[in-house]
C-alpha cells in the first residue's frame, strides 16, 4: 500500500545485529511523499486490504501473527491499535495489555504469561507492552527483578551486564521458537520526543475528558528518560532479527505513525503464502447437490 508514495519502510527497520542509536532516527516524519490528508485515505485503504488478508489467514489456518507495541508513555500505542485494528474482524484479533506481574505470574518465569497469550493459528494477537518490559522497565529499575526470586540473584549487585545479555538471548530463543512453529512476529517501537511527550501530558491535564489517562508516575518516569532510551537501544540492538524485526516508528505525528504501522503490517502479511483451502472433487459434487436442493425448494 506504500509503494505508490515510495515510502521506504527499510528506513525505519532496525537491521539485524546492528547497534542502534535512537538519535539517528527521527521522531517525526520529515519527508514530502505523503501528507496528513493523504494518510487518512491510505490508512482506510490499507485497513480494507488487511481485512481481506486476515480472512485468508484465518481460512488458511497455518500462521499466527504477533504484533508487539512498545513505547514511552503517551507515544500513542492505544490510539494506533484502535485506528489500525478497527479494520480487522474482532473475532480473529486479541489484544493483551500487560501491567506489573501478579503473584501467580511471578511464580513462573517472566515469559510464561506471554507464552500462554500467543496467537492461535489463523489469528492475530497484539501485545500492548510485552515481554520486553523485562529488559526495559526492569533495567531502569533493577530492584523489580528481585521480585522474581531467581536463583543466584540475591541483590541488585547480582544484576550485571551478563544478566541482561542472558535475557536478550532468552528472548531471542523464545521468538525464534515460535517463529519456526508458524508465528509471524512484528515489533514496533513508537519513537516519541521528550518535548512531544510533555505536550501530550499537559493536554491530558488540561482536558477534563483526558484526565483519566494521566498518572503522576508518568511524570516521575520522565526523570529516567536517558536511561529508558539507552534500555530501548540495547533491547532493539540485541533482539531485532530477520524473523522478528523491530521497526522504529516516528511517533510525534500520530497520523504518520498509524499510516506507517499499517504499511509495515501489510508489507509482511501480503508476502505470506496463504490461500483459501481447496475442496475435493467429492465436496464439489456435494456443493452441486446442495445448490440444486436449495433451488428446488418450494
Amino acid at each position: 500500500m506504500n509503494t505508490e508514495h515510495d515510502i521506504d519502510l527499510n528506513k525505519y527497520l532496525a537491521k539485524s545485529d546492528t547497534k542502534i542509536n535512537l538519535s539517528h532516527f527521527d521522531t517525526e516524519y520529515k519527508g514530502n511523499k505523503i501528507d496528513k490528508d493523504e494518510s487518512v485515505e491510505l490508512l482506510e485503504s490499507g485497513k480494507a486490504k488487511l481485512s481481506i488478508i486476515q480472512d485468508v489467514l484465518f481460512a488458511d489456518n497455518r500462521y499466527g501473527v504477533l504484533i508487539v507495541f512498545q513505547a514511552m508513555d503517551a507515544a500513542g500505542k492505544d490510539g494506533s491499535i484502535k485506528h489500525i485494528m478497527s479494520g480487522f474482524n474482532p473475532q480473529g484479533v486479541v489484544i493483551h495489555s500487560y501491567k506489573a506481574p501478579n503473584s501467580l505470574e511471578l511464580d513462573h518465569d517472566y515469559l510464561w504469561r506471554h507464552y500462554i497469550d500467543l496467537p492461535k493459528r489463523g489469528n492475530i494477537t497484539i501485545f500492548n507492552r510485552s515481554h520486553y518490559e523485562n529488559v526495559l522497565v526492569t533495567k531502569v529499575h533493577p530492584g523489580y527483578v528481585l521480585n522474581e526470586h531467581i536463583p543466584g540473584i540475591n541483590s541488585v549487585t547480582d544484576i550485571d551486564e551478563n544478566f541482561w545479555n542472558k535475557r536478550y538471548k532468552q528472548i531471542n530463543r523464545f521468538e525464534k521458537n515460535i517463529y519456526e512453529n508458524g508465528t509471524i512476529i512484528l515489533k514496533f517501537f513508537l519513537h516519541l520526543s521528550k518535548d512531544e511527550q510533555k505536550k501530550r501530558f499537559l493536554k491530558r491535564i488540561d482536558t477534563p475528558e483526558k484526565n483519566w489517562k494521566f498518572s503522576m508516575n508518568d511524570v516521575n518516569e520522565r526523570s529516567y528518560w536517558k536511561e529508558y532510551q539507552s534500555a530501548y537501544e540495547e533491547a532493539i540492538s540485541n533482539t531485532s532479527k530477520d524473523h522478528a524485526p523491530w521497526y522504529i516508528v516516528p511517533a510525534d505525528n500520530k497520523w504518520f505513525t498509524r499510516f506507517l504501522i499499517t504499511a509495515v503490517i501489510y508489507e509482511h502479511l501480503s508476502k505470506l503464502n496463504i490461500n483459501y483451502p481447496g475442496v475435493s472433487e467429492e465436496m464439489k459434487k456435494e456443493l452441486i447437490t446442495a445448490r440444486e436442493a436449495l433451488m428446488n425448494e418450494k
